[in-house]
């Protein structure tokens, strides 16, 4: 028999080389992959990056170009004009008062007037410790710029005040009709830029604007400002103290670090220090000429570091594809060699490995219809376990839309049972009045049945609302007229059962900030309760209070019952719990009082009293304004009982 020879194999140095090459091949994939999503994420960022930049520029240059006429419209006043004219002769306060209205008005910092010698005259803070008035301010450039004859522009801190702020001045001309007139005065306005910063927090960026020496004056962390964009040589520290721009500030460098200039502009930077110092960022930057500043934004490198792993392991995993796919392909290659080798070498075993080859495929087969239908059973599983998710889900649903019709119809059942209660007296008193002949009582009890009726249609109305929050509804709400509406309703059961009803709050009106109608349904249903629990005391004594402080209104009604259990008290507001006896109540009254408050922006707790009974306890939001006489029921108190 013939010796059989195996194919040659790779030796193992060979292999390990090849090895090497496959890793190198994954490793340099996932490099370049990388590169192009980071030039990728980078792009994008840099146009979200100039879209912020541009939009931020327009607000900052649109907040301070809208008060460029300011100094101009005052300086022809003719207040201003007859004050310079003469300013040893006058009182100045008419002029302050006028120039503290003015800045009120246009909502800027400091209005004042200086002289022909940069005295101050005049100031809109006249009333202040650190006043204006007398300080000398020839060193400013705005005033040397309005004297001059021009309009100043200038930032930097207060001299006093030590806060940022951008001043325009313009000068006051008495007579300009000479060619070689010079200004009598200069009217400066000074404009704070908190606002501007205040806005750029919410942006995922950070925002600086320096001006012409590289000086961080605006930023949107406040840890950056008054810190110098690059490090300052003595020489440019000291020109900037004489300038008094930034007063003694000692402009720290900022710590931020270029680590990678590109083509468009943008830079990636870093910090050196501060609390910008544990990431990198893109910086652009954008010029305001009109100002001479720079603006700059800084967006973090975050996305781009995202999408450089995303994309180094997705290529990693089309590599790895790649090469189990081509070694697969490579060993079959190798396989079919060796077949076509192994046939020809034993041409007289064909039969038998031709059997073997029969038998081998028949047995792939029969794997691969079994691997089949298993997949197939699988596929038919899954469905049928879609199938009853939908189901289930479809059942929730509708389960969900009946709990709500159920608890709709139950909530009109349960608002609309004490103004029916209270119809039904009212119409069986007016026909014993009717039967009297008492004809003017009666017309009052079917006035009442009336404004019940109405008040009904109100209720009704409001129910649609309990499942929003309110909005522009809220007004102001008396609540001593709520609580004598309440008990209005309750006169005849309070009558009857002999209760004791007191009152505690403060003389006058109190106001809330509520919903007449559904404060009103909150009261009668708290009310109620009370009157059921006191049903077995000896003595019913009903307790209404009112306390209020400046800003929350507190209102109680409390009983002398036997109280609530300490375990039930967890629940009291639950829907569809209820301690009285079946068909005493669905347990839904409370639930809903306790999301009317809820939605009127206070809240509804209960307890026990020491003493005995129960309290329930409303806090609302007081109501300051002023209050007509429309905005209650016109509803005289009922006696007490």
């Amino acid at each position: 028999m013939k010796t059989r020879t195996r194919p040659p194999r790779l030796s193992r140095a060979w292999r390990r080389l090849l090895i090497l090459l496959v890793l190198l091949g994954l490793a340099l994939s996932m490099w370049q992959a990388a590169q192009l999503a980071r030039e990728q994420a980078l792009l994008s960022l840099v146009r979200e990056a100039e879209n912020e930049l541009r939009l931020s520029a327009a607000g900052l240059e649109g907040h301070l170009s809208r008060h460029d006429y300011l100094p101009r419209l005052l300086a022809s006043r003719e207040g201003v004009q007859r004050f310079l004219s003469s300013p040893r002769s006058q009182d100045a306060m008419p002029l302050n008062r006028l120039l503290d209205r003015f800045r009120a008005t246009a909502d800027v910092s400091d209005v004042y007037l200086l002289d022909r010698d940069a005295n101050t005259l005049a100031a809109s803070n006249w009333h202040l410790p650190n006043t204006f008035i007398g300080q000398n301010y020839a060193f400013r450039s705005y005033y040397q710029d309005a004297i001059a004859g021009g309009q100043g522009r200038f930032f930097g801190l207060g001299v006093l005040s030590r806060e940022r702020g951008y001043y325009f001045s313009a000068p006051v001309w008495l007579d300009d009709t000479s060619p070689d007139a010079t200004p009598d005065g200069v009217m400066v306005v000074k404009v704070l830029l908190d606002a501007v910063e205040e806005s750029w927090a919410d942006q995922d960026a950070e925002l600086l604007v320096t001006d012409e020496d590289d000086i961080i004056f605006m930023a949107s962390r406040p840890e950056l400002r008054m810190a110098a964009l690059h490090p300052l040589s003595d020489e440019e520290r000291q020109a900037l103290l004489e300038t008094r721009r930034y007063a003694d500030e000692p402009l720290s460098p900022s710590g931020i670090e270029v680590l990678e200039p590109r083509g468009d502009q943008s830079r990636l930077v870093s910090f050196s220090r501060g609390p910008l110092a544990e990431g990198s960022y893109l910086s652009l930057s954008r010029s305001l000429e009109e100002f001479g500043w720079e603006m700059h934004i800084l967006k973090p490198l975050t996305p781009v570091i995202r999408a450089q792993w995303l994309s180094a392991l997705l290529a990693g995993g089309l590599y790895g594809i790649v090469i189990l796919g081509g070694g697969i392909g490579w060993q079959r290659l190798r396989l079919r060699r060796e077949r076509e080798q192994f046939a020809e070498r034993e041409r007289r075993t064909l039969a038998s490995a031709r059997d073997e080859l029969e038998r081998n495929v028949e047995r792939r087969t029969r794997d691969l219809v079994e691997t089949n239908r298993r997949l197939s059973d699988e596929i038919e599983e899954r469905r049928r376990a879609e199938a009853n998710l939908r189901q289930t889900r479809d059942e929730l649903i509708q389960a969900a839309k009946l709990a709500v019709l159920g608890q709709l119809a139950a909530g009109i059942n349960h608002e609309l049972n004490q103004p029916l209660a209270a119809i039904r007296a009212y119409a069986e008193n007016a026909r014993a009045f009717l039967e009297r002949q008492r004809l003017e009582a009666a017309s009052s009890n079917l006035e009442q049945i009336i404004e019940l009726t109405a008040r009904m249609a109100e209720i009704s109305s409001q129910l649609r609302q309990f499942s929003r929050k309110c909005g522009d509804s809220l007004t102001a709400v008396s609540v001593p007229s709520c609580f004598d509406y309440a008990l209005r309703l309750f006169q005849a059961r309070l009558r009857d059962a002999g209760v004791e009803v007191e009152r505690h709050w403060p003389e006058g009106d109190v106001w809330v900030r509520a919903d007449l109608v559904r404060l009103e349904q909150v009261l009668v249903n708290l009310i109620g309760n009370a009157l059921q629990a006191m049903s077995e005391a000896p003595a019913p004594r009903l307790t209404l209070s009112i306390d209020q402080d400046a800003e929350r209104v507190t209102i109680g009604v409390a009983d002398n019952g036997p109280g609530i259990a300490e375990e039930n008290l967890a629940r009291i507001f639950e829907p569809f719990f209820t301690t009285k006896s079946p068909g005493s109540g669905l347990g839904l009254g409370l639930s809903i009082s306790a999301r009317i408050i809820d939605d009127l922006g206070g809240r509804l707790s209960a307890g026990n009293r020491p003493g005995g009974g129960a309290l329930f306890t409303i806090t609302l939001p007081r109501d300051k304004g002023a209050h007509g006489a429309d905005q209650t029921h016109d509803q005289e108190s009922p006696s007490h009982a």
